[in-house]
């Protein structure tokens, strides 16, 4: 499939960036990378820098960020990856595989949240269950062919819930797979609150977004949305 362009979105993510932009640099295959920054002001932007690594900017905001990271590539294969996402080293490798179906839009891969608190732990046994009920989120490193994300019209800009529309568009001209490779994030996002007051309004944020809630209005609701 030629060049995968990886792309990442940063706001403020000096403790992560290093470790994941290394984890990407061991990735092997064919790779440019992206790091979309929405206004840090921490030293995110010069750590990207010394990593070698190309910075753009763009207005805060994951979809915002993710569709610049995308204008500006050039691969035929874009691949999604949060701040603090640390992929398997033989990532491309599997989309490669995955993409050589012709009927394959593009996917995600098996995600597992580091650490040992109840979260966490919760997260990993509740994801792959989500995965039955046709769920799709962009923690898991989505990845999709660069003709059929253009034909779509890419992220739009929503706070919230910008892969998942994403993911309900790609699907109408194919399938969306996941793929047995392993990326490893922390559950920080999910760490600020009560288990019981975060899935409670995990589940009414999905139940709003099916209804037809905007996203961007759900985002304030939701409150601090970290890219």
């Amino acid at each position: 499939m030629g060049l995968v362009s990886i792309i990442v979105p940063v706001l403020n993510e000096a403790d992560f960036i290093e470790q994941t932009l290394a984890a990407i640099a061991a990735v092997h295959g064919d790779k440019e990378i992206t790091v979309v920054d929405g206004g840090s002001e921490d030293s995110t932007v010069e750590r990207t820098r010394a990593c070698g690594v190309r910075v753009i900017s763009a207005p805060r905001g994951r979809g915002s960020q993710l569709h610049a990271g995308a204008l500006a590539s050039r691969g035929d294969v874009l691949w999604f990856l949060h701040a603090d996402a640390l992929p398997s080293p033989g990532a491309l490798d599997a989309i490669q595989a995955a993409l050589l179906e012709p009927r394959v839009a593009g996917g995600n891969f098996r995600l597992r949240f580091e650490g040992r608190s109840l979260t966490a732990l919760q997260l990993n046994l509740m994801y792959p269950w989500l995965r039955l009920f046709g769920l799709v989120y962009g923690d898991a490193g989505l990845f999709v062919r660069r003709s059929l994300y253009e034909q779509v019209g890419g992220f739009r800009a929503f706070a919230l819930f910008e892969d998942v529309d994403l993911v309900r568009r790609i699907r109408r001209h194919g399938r969306i797979v996941r793929l047995s490779c392993r990326i490893t994030t922390s559950s920080r996002r999910f760490e600020r609150r009560h288990w019981a007051s975060m899935w409670a309004q995990w589940i009414v944020l999905q139940l709003l977004y099916w209804a037809g809630v905007h996203p961007n209005r759900l985002a304030r609701w939701y409150g601090n949305v970290r890219i």
